[in-house]
């Protein structure tokens, strides 16, 4: 996925020391938080269209579980001022792990609906961006 330029914008001109964080990986994590937290949010909603939707309950929770962590670590990672690496690394580890979850659940149900593969697609590049991301922190 191509960053966008408002994360990668926003970061440069951030106007203190990042760091040694690499701005491009942080900047795709940020990109591929929020990209999932918008999957996981309309994947649930299509869940509770679909007619067996009682089948879908584990699938929902998980969706919007995924969605909410995702959002919260897009917003921990913008957030630079006063940076603990301890905070973000352990959102990082929630929220690659959260997606995993998320995608093993999606794809269970990826034959049957649409909306499930697409978002287990997004939940895997996520969880790839957050692991990058961590892997570069140290």
């Amino acid at each position: 996925m191509l960053v966008t330029a408002p994360v990668k914008e926003m970061l440069e001109t951030y106007p203190a020391d990042l760091g040694r964080v690499d701005r491009e990986k942080l900047a795709r994590c940020i990109e591929e938080c929020l990209a999932c937290a918008q999957a996981c949010t309309a994947c649930a909603d299509a869940c509770l269209s679909e007619e067996q939707v009682a089948e879908l309950r584990k699938c929902i929770r998980t969706n919007l579980d995924c969605a909410d962590i995702c959002e919260t670590t897009a917003r921990v990672l913008s957030r630079h001022t006063g940076y603990d690496a301890n905070i973000a690394r352990a959102h990082l580890e929630a929220c690659a792990q959260t997606c995993k979850a998320c995608g093993d659940e999606c794809e269970r149900h990826a034959g049957m609906h649409d909306h499930c593969r697409v978002c287990a697609d997004a939940c895997r590049r996520c969880e790839q961006a957050c692991r990058e991301l961590l892997g570069s922190l140290g």
